[in-house]
């Protein structure tokens, strides 16, 4: 079969002839339509993620969208979102053209969605959903702060807040692109980020946030915290601006404020399988959507750079048909 091989540690993976997989007890094999390059691959092919380095060569791609072909547990021919270990265990990913799922990573799709959205939205969309639901515990009425709005776990997780009855949904990005894309994703407003959290917290404006969603940390996690409302809960799920932040404690106290830490690790099979029905519902409507872009696999090499350096206008999908 075709797929992206990864043949060193911080390069990009190339276009070529890899072994096709093997189904075994309790795996499937899944004919693959669209994956997406999402960060979690671009860490993991690094070979400096807490992960280890993986062993090569290796196909990234720990999600995707296709059809079973082989399986004890679904039909063939059932449309299916997919999620791999991929750089974190031993095996290969979804940026090929067939790969091989334990069964319980299957998600059966029922969504009109096309196979493209879905694989953008995946696992990112698990997370703006559950972090907004099951940690944050959001209420009708309540106001919400998104910060990197931009990305694909902002843009969810501003849809979601929206469907899920937000009074005011405010979004943190850094650039004129990511503006544009939390403003599609339905953001009352935007504010730019700053690098000073005193310039940023005057930004924000008054305390009045409920729920903060925090894939970002580092000084917009310090200035959000400043801004919560009383009863505000900021939850964090990632760091790409940093892996610390200063938080005041009579700021905290004085709000009985609450600093959550969310993974989808966490989750079972089943809450991952419900939130990507719960979004990809609202996706086919158009009410939480990502930003993408399609690439064929034979430019795998070329997307991987682009996604590695933010040079897309979104997340890059792979493409197999």
């Amino acid at each position: 079969m075709r797929a992206a091989v990864l043949h060193t540690h911080g390069e990009p993976p190339t276009h070529t002839d890899h072994p096709d997989p093997v189904a075994g007890e309790g795996r499937s094999i899944v004919r693959v339509t669209a994956a997406p390059i999402v960060p979690l691959d671009l860490l993991c092919a690094s070979g400096t993620s807490y992960f280890g380095a993986p062993v090569l060569p290796y196909v990234p791609g720990v999600q995707g969208v296709g059809v079973v072909e082989e399986s004890a547990t679904v039909a063939p021919g059932t449309r299916v979102f997919f999620a791999t270990s991929a750089g974190m265990a031993p095996g290969d990913g979804s940026l090929a053209e067939r790969a091989a799922v334990p069964d319980e990573d299957l998600v059966v799709l029922k969504a009109a969605a096309d196979d493209a959205t879905v694989a953008a939205i995946g696992l990112s969309g698990v997370a703006g959903w559950m972090t907004l639901t099951w940690r944050a515990g959001m209420r009708s009425g309540e106001q919400v702060l998104v910060l990197g709005g931009g990305g694909a776990v902002g843009q969810v997780a501003i849809g979601a807040a929206q469907v899920l009855g937000a009074s005011r949904v405010v979004a943190v990005v850094r650039s004129a692109a990511s503006r544009e894309r939390a403003l599609a994703a339905g953001a009352d407003e935007v504010v730019a980020l700053s690098d000073d959290v005193d310039e940023l917290t005057a930004r924000l404006g008054e305390p009045a946030y409920d729920v903060v969603i925090d894939p970002v940390f580092g000084v917009a996690a310090t200035a959000a915290s400043r801004v919560l409302a009383p009863g505000g809960r900021l939850v964090n799920l990632g760091g790409s601006s940093g892996d610390e932040a200063a938080f005041s404690s009579a700021v905290l106290r004085s709000k009985s404020a609450s600093v959550l830490g969310y993974t989808n690790n966490a989750l079972t099979a089943a809450q991952r399988r419900d939130a990507l029905t719960a979004v990809l519902q609202h996706a086919t409507t158009g009410a939480i959507r990502v930003a993408h872009e399609t690439v064929t696999l034979a430019h795998v090499t070329d997307a991987w750079t682009r996604q590695a350096t933010g040079a897309g206008s979104g997340r890059l999908v792979l493409t197999f048909d």
